[in-house]
Parts: structure tokens; C-alpha cells; sequence
């Protein structure tokens, strides 16, 4: 483009100069801006699936993972427990587990993919108060003489059988959350996730 005399050439360039270092500050200020919006890392890997090796829990064990901010158990149930809970199908307000608080895959007598394995999250459906497991049976238990197992929420006292089944009458008006999880081996487990579920 040639200059004629009625323009004039350096306030051309002047103009285009500055129209170009101002775009190029504006895409600098808003990378920043919008790298913001996005999740941290931190909250990424907060509801991140979480892997965990089950290998070393022994029958009538159990351990607890987080997985987004919660407490999950894993419990290796013994025969006894799992024959447990068909004593407490009379006792416990859903039985069959007809409420939504467990994937389709987990919507059974054993409220698991596997009978020995269950997956619960720790927190009462109550108050979101953390129960504490009460395995021991029988009087020596604390809670009565037919108790076959299972967690009391100290809060209120709302108490769930070893499926996760809350019992009658008590102030948690659902079962314990089963969340999604799926088997990457046989002493393996993915929770968060279930795309290898069932």
C-alpha cells in the first residue's frame, strides 16, 4: 500500500502498531483469566477415581479410602456376616434395596458385585455424621442380644446392617450410598468409576 500525501504514513503504522501490541496484551491478560475457570488440579483429582489394592484385607477386615471428600469402606465379609444379613432382612427399612443408593449392578441381597466384598460410603443418610463399625455380635456387641454385625451412627443412633441397610424405625432415612466401583483384578477395585463394573 502506497502513501499518498493526504495520508500520512507514519500514523498509519503508528495506528497498527498499537491496534497489534494491544490484541496481543489483551490474549495475554485473558489466558490467565480463562486458565482460571478451570478446575485446579486439586479438584480434579478430588472427584479423580481412586484405585485401591484389596489384596491384604483379610475376611472380617476393613478399610477406608476417600474418594471426593469422603470416607468409602471396603469390608471382606465372612460367611457368618454374609449369612448375617438374612437374619435382618425383617429388621432393616429397605430390604431389597428399592431406593437409589446403589448402581443397578449392586441391587441385591448383598448390596455388592461381589458377596464378600462390600463397598459402602461411611457417612448416615441422617445427618452425614460417620458411623463406627460394630462387628462383634451378640450381647458382646453392646447394641442388643440378636445383632448380627453392622455400624452405629453415634449421633443419633440410626444403625445399618453389614450390607449397609438401615434398620427400622431409626432416624436415617436410607441405606449407606454404595458409590460406583468396578474390579480391575481380583485384588483390585476402581471406585469412582464403573465402566468394567458387573
Amino acid at each position: 500500500m502506497s502513501c499518498d500525501e493526504k495520508v500520512d504514513c507514519g500514523r498509519r503504522r503508528l495506528v497498527v502498531a498499537t491496534a497489534a501490541a494491544g490484541g496481543v496484551a489483551g490474549v495475554a491478560v485473558a489466558v490467565p483469566f480463562l486458565a482460571s475457570l478451570a478446575p485446579s488440579e486439586r479438584a480434579k483429582s478430588a472427584g479423580a477415581p481412586v484405585e485401591v489394592d484389596i489384596s491384604k484385607l483379610a475376611p472380617g477386615q476393613m478399610m477406608t479410602v476417600e474418594w471426593r471428600g469422603k470416607p468409602v469402606w471396603i469390608i471382606h465379609r465372612t460367611k457368618e456376616m454374609i449369612d448375617g444379613l438374612r437374619k435382618t432382612d425383617d429388621k432393616v427399612a429397605d430390604p431389597k434395596s428399592d431406593r437409589p443408593m446403589q448402581p443397578d449392578y449392586a441391587k441385591n441381597e448383598n448390596r455388592s458385585i461381589k458377596p464378600e466384598i462390600l463397598v459402602a460410603i461411611g457417612i448416615c443418610t441422617h445427618l452425614g455424621c460417620s458411623p463406627t463399625d460394630k462387628f462383634k455380635t451378640g450381647a458382646e456387641s453392646g447394641i442388643d442380644a440378636e445383632w448380627t454385625g453392622g455400624f452405629l451412627c453415634p449421633c443419633h443412633g440410626s444403625t445399618f446392617d453389614l450390607a449397609g441397610r438401615v434398620y427400622k424405625s431409626k432416624p436415617a432415612p436410607d441405606n449407606l450410598e454404595v458409590p460406583p466401583h468396578a474390579y480391575l483384578s481380583e485384588s483390585r477395585l476402581i471406585i469412582g468409576e464403573d465402566k468394567k463394573g458387573a
